[in-house]
């Protein structure tokens, strides 16, 4: 059983691109957000393709689509409570979290690691996901959502059969994600797209997987 998801996809090294992006849509369409957050830059795994398959299906379904290739960003990792309440964007980071803002839909697309998300992704999120712009505090009780009203979905591939990271495991690191990150700052609808066994997947299985974030990018599901 393989702990990490450390398949290469067909086709060498991803195709270049700007850590955003952008197509599709006309001007003011609130369309999808799609985060890519597999750390390697270098080799082209199956998150790029999947990410990609959304990506086409929102376009071709006439939605706005933002990418936001994590690898390639260059921020650093907040250390203290202090330079996550108070300190300044990273200028890096300001388009992404526009597009974040701006998106009624999130697509947050990475490999599982250790259970969870890469630490990459994870501090990422940290620095996008700060007070003022996905929720803010209140003298009393709960923070408040800023970010309601959109909905998500988690895209997660494993070495592991999904089954038993869902029922064994717990899926705590995707539980982890939705409740504690994503359903905090007012996302709902999230749902999640587990895909197991990606090193031994057939061509034809893979293609199964790029045909549904297709469909599901067509209807921003």
């Amino acid at each position: 059983m393989r702990m990490l998801s450390s398949e290469r996809f067909p086709g060498g090294k991803p195709e270049m691109r700007t850590a955003m992006s952008g197509h599709g849509g006309g001007a003011g369409a609130r369309g999808a957000a799609i985060i890519q957050g597999h750390p390697d830059s270098g080799e082209r795994h199956l998150c790029h393709a999947l990410a990609d398959a959304y990506a086409e299906g929102a376009t071709a379904a006439g939605h706005a689509v933002s990418r936001i290739e994590v690898a390639q960003l260059d921020f650093p990792i907040l250390r203290t409570a202090e330079d996550f309440q108070r300190s300044v964007l990273p200028e890096a980071l300001i388009p992404a979290r526009d597009a974040i803002v701006s998106a009624r839909h999130l697509v947050i697309v990475f490999p599982l690691w250790f259970g969870t998300m890469p630490a990459l992704l994870k501090a990422f999120l940290e620095q996008a996901m700060r007070p003022g712009v996905a929720f803010e505090y209140r003298a009393h009780g709960f923070p408040r959502a800023l970010l309601s009203g959109r909905s998500a979905r988690i895209v997660v591939t494993m070495g592991m059969p999904a089954p038993i990271y869902r029922w064994w495991f717990g899926a705590h690191g995707v539980r982890g994600l939705e409740r504690n990150v994503l359903r905090f700052v007012g996302l709902r609808p999230v749902r999640e797209t587990l895909l197991g066994s990606v090193g031994e997947a057939s061509e034809t299985r893979r293609g199964e997987w790029l045909a549904r974030m297709k469909r599901h990018g067509a209807g921003l599901l």
